[in-house]
């Protein structure tokens, strides 16, 4: 699912687990953009390029989860 901006403290689930990831830092490298994200209640981080669709962004393999109320 793709939001206008993606920012710091969304929730993100991950679609083939139903994990939640909190969006713990975003940054540039060269022409992407990657977010951090960390886990819920665990230590694993994730490093995830946002994709661009129009004025729209996503993580690609991710769901934003503020949207459905489904957290």
């Amino acid at each position: 699912m793709a939001v206008k901006k993606i920012l710091l403290g969304q929730v993100w689930k991950k679609d083939d687990t139903n994990d939640t990831y909190l969006v713990t830092k975003l940054y540039n490298e060269v022409f992407s953009t990657f977010a951090m994200l960390r886990k819920v209640g665990g230590e694993e981080v994730l490093r995830v390029k946002v994709e661009k669709q129009g004025d729209s962004s996503l993580l690609r393999g991710f769901t934003y989860t503020q949207d459905s109320q489904d957290f």
